[in-house]
């Protein structure tokens, strides 16, 4: 029988990458979900009864161990960028890492891979960034031999980055931004799925690694180069922080006093934080070179999934091209 591998988080952004490149390794894939009915298109990953999302919540002891029973590799790449009713930082970014990291030992699982981010430090101001240290040191405790990843900021199809300024792009002359100044290193969601499958096969030495791509850039200079992806011309326009902050406290409020139901998907307080903290790779750190991948450029992704944000959206080049014929 094949060996099977439990992704915890593997119908999200980056799993169900991992998921789909397990499938092609002829592993079992249990994607493990809150909301397995809205994970059904991870199946076609693989052949009949390959890939199958089932019910996990990572802060209930008893679905972890059910996900994890049998398992021969474990990923986890569950994460949340706001805190929101029971899904708080420390409930799942670090005791929810903690217990898949704790019962995969217990399991007797033989290789454990988890998705954490270079932002990770326990004495950042952000609970996003100290909660994922504190996930990274609990998984470290009950699995030693864990292989942690901290990409930067991921890019690729369904990103919420790229995608979320480029629909703004749509709509506004002006892109207004937080943090213009700070350095981001976009890693391509591929090559963070490429590692994290080498981790759970067990090609890679056990260990953190920190990916990033081959572009640095600040957040002004990615939202040009995201402007000239999609043939747009907008005023990108730096904002001063006090600015950030009332705007952050007014939607933090508004999903307080409505219990979550009305969830601040704008810009939270926690995120306006890591917006003026660099993101990049240390000088130091193990990466790609260790793994011998070789990131993705930007320039060579974004025009592949932002061409429905052109003015003319897949069309745009032939208008381009048309408009020169005309001109000679």
């Amino acid at each position: 029988m094949s060996k099977l591998v439990t992704i915890f988080g593997g119908s999200g952004f980056v799993g169900r990458y991992i998921a789909r490149r397990m499938a092609k390794e002829g592993w079992r894939v249990r994607v493990a979900t809150r909301r397995p009915n809205e994970a059904l298109f991870v199946r076609p990953y693989g052949v009949v009864g390959q890939v199958e999302p089932v019910l996990c919540n990572i802060r209930d002891e008893a679905s972890v161990a059910a996900a994890l029973r049998g398992a021969d590799a474990v990923v986890n790449c569950v994460g949340i960028l706001n805190a929101v009713g029971k899904n708080r930082f420390d409930a799942v970014q670090a005791e929810g890492a903690g217990r898949v990291a704790r019962l995969a030992a217990a399991e007797g699982v033989g290789h454990l891979v988890h998705v954490s981010a270079i932002g990770a430090d326990a004495s950042s101001p952000s609970d996003y960034a100290v909660t994922k240290a504190e996930g990274e040191a609990a998984v470290l405790a009950a699995f030693p031999t864990a292989m942690i990843l901290r990409p930067s900021v991921i890019f690729g199809n369904e990103d919420q980055f790229f995608n979320r300024f480029a629909s703004m792009a749509r709509m506004s002359p002006i892109l207004p931004i937080f943090g213009a100044k700070t350095r981001f290193q976009p890693v391509h969601v591929e090559d963070v799925a490429a590692a994290a499958v080498q981790g759970a096969l067990g090609q890679a030495q056990p260990g953190i690694y920190e990916l990033g791509g081959p572009d640095v850039d600040t957040f002004a200079g990615l939202m040009h180069t995201m402007l000239k992806a999609i043939n747009r011309r907008r005023l990108v326009l730096p904002l001063p922080r006090f600015v950030g902050r009332v705007m952050a406290f007014g939607f933090d409020a508004v999903q307080a006093c409505t219990l979550g139901l009305i969830e601040n998907k704008v810009l939270t307080g926690d995120q306006l934080k890591n917006l003026y903290r660099d993101n990049v790779v240390s000088a130091d750190a193990k990466g790609f070179a260790d793994l011998g991948i070789a990131p993705s450029a930007i320039a060579a992704v974004l025009p592949d999934y932002l061409w429905p944000y052109r003015p003319s959206g897949q069309y745009d080049a032939i208008k381009a091209s048309a408009k020169n014929l005309r001109k000679a």
